[in-house]
């Protein structure tokens, strides 16, 4: 009687994402994989806990850490909850702007997982296209922050500092130049017998698979379902720009390779809209925001920009709020947001001091890590 092995190959460590150490013992059929044991405990860093020993706004720069292709977009959602316990209004102009940011994050991480899986097949030409954008949009970052990669720009109320038109300007005719250069990669690889055959029908999902392994974003819009967070929760402004939501037919890797593709255009879309309204519709005005009621009557002023047109005694307010931070009621909260790649949430609770008694962070990605395991797809 024949009996069939299967080869074992073990894939990693490697950082996906560019940071977080994950190790795959993969059960080969000839390049087939038929299960695959995932070892996800090195994806581990312990941020829950830093984060729970330091203030609320020492602790937004951990969440730009946990992924290195989506910075902006983890930031963001650990804001959204803490706006959600102040009750606090975010400004119409500060909601645009941060909507630029997330939609530029979104291309900068799709371009990154299309180009090296392109580079994974054996086409080159797509990295070396889609990195030289990706450094477009990273000297945007840096323009605004100083930083290509933890930018921090985000912050409770609103962002770190406002932008003039110039910056919207740029953006614009990166947008409308970047439109072709997407266009020139799909002709590259979309119609390519090659491209097709190494895709098409490979690692199917069907939409009961990924519903069972928690699947969100673009995973689980490939395997057919409609779903997105930026249209069900509507958060910040997004439900008032149109925008579709592409989803897939057969659950293969070349269903999920289309919708990133379309959520880029559709990116496109939603920021043509958005820096149309800024440049064309709005007035410019500045971004202090005053945030009063909050605990020990401090204040949050955003930004600073002359500090020394303020009083003593708001600059006392100031160094106390920077360096005491502010208390929240007794209180337990969770946000999500789609992030590149899929629901990324936070769930706080808080015990009436200045620092997150529980943080738990609800990743895209590491829940389905956990239970694929031993699952052939």
């Amino acid at each position: 009687m024949l009996k069939i092995e299967y080869f074992t190959l073990n894939f990693g460590p490697q950082h996906p994402a560019a940071h977080g150490v994950l190790r795959l013992i993969l059960f080969m059929s000839g390049e087939v994989i038929k299960k695959a044991d995932p070892h996800i405990g090195l994806l581990h860093r312990g941020t829950e806990k830093l984060i729970e020993h330091k203030t609320f706004l020492q602790s937004i720069p951990y969440f730009a850490r946990l992924d290195y292709v989506s910075t902006i977009a983890q930031e963001h959602v650990f804001c959204l909850v803490i706006e959600h316990f102040l009750s606090l209004e975010v400004l119409f102009r500060n909601s645009l702007i941060r909507i630029i940011f997330l939609e530029l994050t979104r291309i900068l991480n799709h371009l990154l997982a299309l180009t090296t899986h392109a580079l994974d097949v054996g086409a080159m030409t797509p990295f070396l296209w889609g990195f030289e954008e990706r450094e477009k949009i990273l000297e945007f970052f840096e323009r605004v922050s100083g930083a290509r990669l933890h930018t921090t720009i985000f912050r409770f109320g609103g962002i770190q500092c406002d932008i003039n038109n110039d910056f919207f300007i740029d953006v614009f005719n990166f947008v409308l130049f970047f439109s072709k250069r997407l266009n020139e990669l799909e002709e590259l690889l979309s119609a390519s017998r090659i491209w097709k055959e190494r895709l098409i029908n490979i690692g199917n999902v069907s939409l009961a698979n990924a519903l069972k392994f928690s699947f969100t974003g673009p995973l689980l819009r490939g395997s057919g379902m409609l779903w997105d967070l930026r249209k069900i929760l509507k958060y910040e402004l997004y439900e008032n720009f149109f925008f579709k939501i592409p989803f897939g037919l057969r659950g293969d890797c070349y269903d999920r390779y289309l919708i990133r593709l379309e959520e880029m255009y559709q990116s496109i879309v939603i920021l043509v809209q958005v820096l149309s309204f800024l440049l064309y519709e709005n007035t410019y005005y500045s971004n202090v925001m005053l945030i009063k009621d909050i605990q020990q009557d401090y204040r949050i002023e955003l930004p600073a920009k002359n500090i020394t047109k303020y009083s003593m005694e708001e600059l006392i307010s100031h160094f106390k709020l920077y360096t005491e931070g502010f208390s929240l009621d007794l209180e337990e909260f969770y946000y999500a947001a789609e992030a590149p790649k899929g629901e990324f949430g936070v769930y706080l609770e808080t015990d009436g001091s200045n620092k997150a008694y529980r943080c738990k962070i609800r990743a895209p990605g590491f829940f389905s890590f956990a239970r694929v395991k031993f699952h052939g797809l």
